[in-house]
């Protein structure tokens, strides 16, 4: 997909300044995150790949920087005031340190659509410093939600990337790994890929990089099920969009921010979308080759190297955004990458009812290296054939057509069960 890019107005108040700045206040509440090089996505496009390892944070998300460089600044009314914010997760986990580290009072707004996994972690890391109220189905209900709580209690409200004090404690991630990269490597990225949300973590690495080191390119990924960054490049301002997807929840945000928004477009950053089923993809080869947990929104960074013009011997730094995956969700994961790889299909196949007919199947269509995954069967004693669903998985996608043949030259009855419509959703 071509990237989109624009230019406007950048925010007052967000420059490298206030990321130096950021960087300097949190130097006492967090450690450093290590970057490491990838052996694997180096070998894969001839440069040196290198990972910022958000996902080590104590929250296993970068969400802790901005949260903490905002409520570290509130003076002593309004840290008595409390704190409110919305979140798919990972902010509000952050939110819970800092607030449990600082001694203020919180008050977390999450949509239903947040794992378990990570509501439980927010109520772990808080303690009795936080209170969780679920509320809606999208994170942007969640967020109305708690705007007109800091509106009728006087709480400080916490964005989770719409804010500037945010915003400049995102981009301390890319600062951080600048400056190990000159240690580790003799020199800054020649590229920065980052995953896109709401845009804070984008927009804190635009501010920084664009004054700091110029020559760096950087490129911002945000996946096709909400491309809430492609709409305001395109549009020149923030506009909502359709969520068609919230498979990747921490990045899933149907309208990017309006002070995250001028920054990123000033620097114009270009922009472009990365298929949920190749993120599954990266995830599991993170798991299986480099040893990573990471989340959906973890993944997005290295997951859309495939579009990121990259040089021999150039240095790509990819920004692992976080690890809070829930393990339940992992057969999700290698159900979505098989689906894109073209190794896994579905069909409704017209069974006759009589005996032998499932071994005629296997004996006529199933290729030597396919296999069943799923067989649903619905007998109807008052008809000659019964429809069943089925679940093939491919050796290889280049099997797919081959098998399509077969399918066209037997008596069965088969159709292809297409990954747009309703029952191939309902199946996935």
């Amino acid at each position: 997909m071509d990237a989109v890019t624009s230019t406007t107005t950048p925010t007052p108040g967000v420059d490298a300044a206030a990321v130096d700045a950021a960087a300097a206040r949190l130097e006492g509440l967090l450690a450093p995150t290590p970057v490491t090089e990838s052996d694997r996505l180096s070998a894969k496009y001839g440069a040196t790949v290198v990972l910022k390892r958000e996902d080590q944070q104590p929250v296993r998300s970068y969400k802790i920087r901005g949260a903490s460089n905002l409520i570290a600044q509130l003076d002593e009314d309004a840290r008595a005031a409390g704190v409110v914010c919305a979140s798919a997760g990972n902010h509000a986990q952050g939110v819970a340190y800092a607030c449990a580290r600082l001694g203020v009072k919180a008050t977390i707004f999450l949509p239903r659509t947040t794992p378990r996994q990570k509501r439980e972690r927010v109520r772990v890391l808080g303690g009795p410093w936080v209170t969780t109220v679920v509320e809606g189905d999208t994170y942007d209900v969640a967020a109305a939600a708690a705007g007109e709580f800091a509106t009728t209690t006087g709480a400080t409200l916490v964005p989770a990337f719409d804010d500037v004090r945010t915003i400049a404690g995102q981009g301390t991630v890319a600062r951080e790994a600048f400056a190990q990269c000159e240690i580790q490597h003799g020199r800054v990225p020649d590229v920065v890929v980052v995953p896109v949300g709401g845009g804070g973590l984008l927009a804190g690495t635009t501010a920084w990089v664009r004054e700091r080191h110029p020559k760096t390119r950087i490129v911002g990924v945000e996946p096709v099920g909400a491309p809430s960054l492609q709409a305001a490049l395109a549009a020149g301002r923030p506009v909502s969009v359709p969520v068609t997807d919230p498979f990747v929840d921490g990045a899933t945000v149907g309208l990017l921010g309006a002070n995250t928004y001028p920054v990123i477009a000033a620097g114009e950053v270009p922009c472009f979308s990365v298929a949920e089923g190749r993120i599954c993809t990266e995830m599991l080869d993170l798991y299986q080759s480099d040893g990573i947990i990471a989340e959906p929104a973890g993944a997005l960074a290295s997951a859309a190297l495939d579009d990121v013009e990259i040089a021999d011997g150039e240095l790509v730094l990819a920004i692992l955004s976080g690890g809070n995956n829930d393990v339940s969700r992992y057969a999700e994961v290698v159900e979505r990458s098989l689906v894109y790889e073209g190794r896994k299909h579905y069909f409704l196949v017209e069974f006759p009812q009589e005996p032998g007919q499932l071994r005629r199947f296997l004996n006529e269509i199933l290729g030597p290296e396919d296999d069943i995954t799923l067989f649903e069967y619905t007998k109807r004693s008052n008809r000659e054939t019964g429809p069943a669903l089925v679940g093939l998985e491919l050796g290889e996608p280049a099997g797919l057509e081959p098998l399509l043949e077969r399918m066209a030259e037997s008596a069965m009855r088969t159709e292809r069960v297409d990954p747009d419509s309703p029952l191939f959703r309902m199946v996935l």
